[in-house]
């Protein structure tokens, strides 16, 4: 995985122990940067990977392995990459904070439009970014996925969204899903303010102000910090509400809930 917990090392955890191996006793999990990925399995360094596209890919594109599945498989519509600036910087520069972030809506708006996939795969493809042939990143990107094993799934909803239903907003209750998983894991202490955290940090406030100077329709803004209830594909419910219920029912953990 890519680093000690960031969302892939959450992500494969959560895989593993979905299917009763705990990732800390029964295998050694270790941090790789994301295009050395391929290369690492190549010379039999590490038997599994769990990093972003186009990596995933490439080791199918290479023949030397095959996606056994994909994150949304895991959690569908999951929260992913953020936008972090320091507290201090953006007290100092507000506006500039602000501008940036509407570009960024701006920048995920034209991503996410199909018409504009192949662009957007040249771009991701040049030598000072992934340095992989565009014509291997757009299937993809454009919700073609051949696992590699014969699965061959052609316009599935799993492709990476960056700002539709709601792809860019800093969910609240995503947060604190994060942070209970890191928890769950020993990275976070289980007395951790959750909440004080997600408010020293999380600046929703400047997203919708962001989002209105890039022309986003109110009707397109959540009107609520959190999503609600989160289902993943073995059946656990995390209720933001009740995150100790949710860390309680995880049979396999670090601590104990």
């Amino acid at each position: 995985m890519t680093f000690r917990g960031g969302t892939h090392d959450l992500w494969i955890r959560y895989w593993l122990a979905a299917g009763g191996i705990n990732p800390d006793v029964d295998v050694e999990l270790i941090s790789v940067p994301p295009p050395k990925m391929v290369e690492q399995m190549r010379d039999g360094a590490m038997d599994a990977f769990c990093v972003g596209e186009p990596w995933g890919d490439q080791l199918i594109y290479q023949e030397l392995g095959y996606t056994a599945c994909v994150s949304g498989e895991i959690w569908k519509d999951h929260p992913e990459k953020s936008l972090t600036m320091r507290a201090d910087w953006v007290a100092k520069n507000p506006r500039a904070a602000e501008a940036m972030m509407a570009a960024i809506i701006e920048a995920q708006m034209w991503c996410d439009k199909m018409e504009n996939k192949s662009a957007m795969s040249v771009f991701m493809g040049k030598r000072g970014w992934m340095k992989v042939p565009p014509s291997e990143i757009l299937p993809r990107a454009e919700g073609h996925i051949d696992y590699g094993d014969g699965r061959d799934v052609k316009n599935s909803p799993l492709l990476m969204k960056y700002f539709s239903d709601h792809a860019a907003y800093p969910f609240q209750s995503h947060d604190l899903w994060f942070i209970t998983e890191d928890i769950r894991w020993g990275i976070l202490p289980p007395d951790v303010d959750s909440k004080a955290m997600i408010a020293a940090v999380n600046r929703e406030d400047l997203w919708r102000a962001a989002a209105a100077k890039a022309g986003v329709a109110a009707a397109d803004i959540p009107k609520s910090k959190s999503r609600g209830k989160e289902t993943f594909f073995d059946g656990h419910v995390f209720d933001p509400e009740k995150p100790a219920d949710y860390l309680a029912g995880q049979p396999i953990k670090k601590i104990a809930a």
